[in-house]
Parts: C-alpha cells; structure tokens; sequence
C-alpha cells in the first residue's frame, strides 16, 4: 500500500515509489542526476547503518542482507525507534 498508519510507532509511511521497479527507479536518478549512495555500487542494496547491513550476494533479493542476523522475533534493528 501506498500509504500505511505504524500504530506502533504512531506514525503514515508512505511509499510514493510502489508501483515503480527497480530499473524505473535508477533510471529516473541516472535521468534527474539524484545522488545516491555509492555504496550501492558495492553491492549494499538496502542500506541501513553498520551493524545491520551486509552487501547483498549475487541472485540474492535486494532486502536479503538489510538484517543478516535473520532472527525471526527481531527484524528492525531499532534505529528508528521512538522515544
């Protein structure tokens, strides 16, 4: 969904790029010269910050390394988390 209510964190997610794909993605940022991060050159795909993210391996889906620790009951790594 395009827009989403967290009641958990008492927060509207919206995602404006859902119905776009990847290449619809890059090929808009390579267009309108958007900066990204270079890291994604190195195979970090889903970035978070270090601890979490690990570059995504070949014939992996882009998420796959964001929390390599694969724990079921802990998928965020708490970041975000409001205080």
């Amino acid at each position: 969904r395009a827009i989403k209510w967290d009641e958990t964190h008492g927060l509207v997610k919206i995602n404006p790029l859902i119905g776009w794909h990847e290449e619809q993605i890059w090929d808009y940022i390579r267009r309108h010269h958007v900066p990204y991060n270079k890291l994604h050159e190195q195979g970090f795909l889903s970035i978070g910050y270090q601890p979490c993210t690990r570059a995504v391996k070949p014939g992996e889906v882009i998420r796959a390394r964001r929390w390599w620790w694969e724990s079921p009951d802990h998928k965020e790594c708490g970041l975000h988390l409001r205080k």
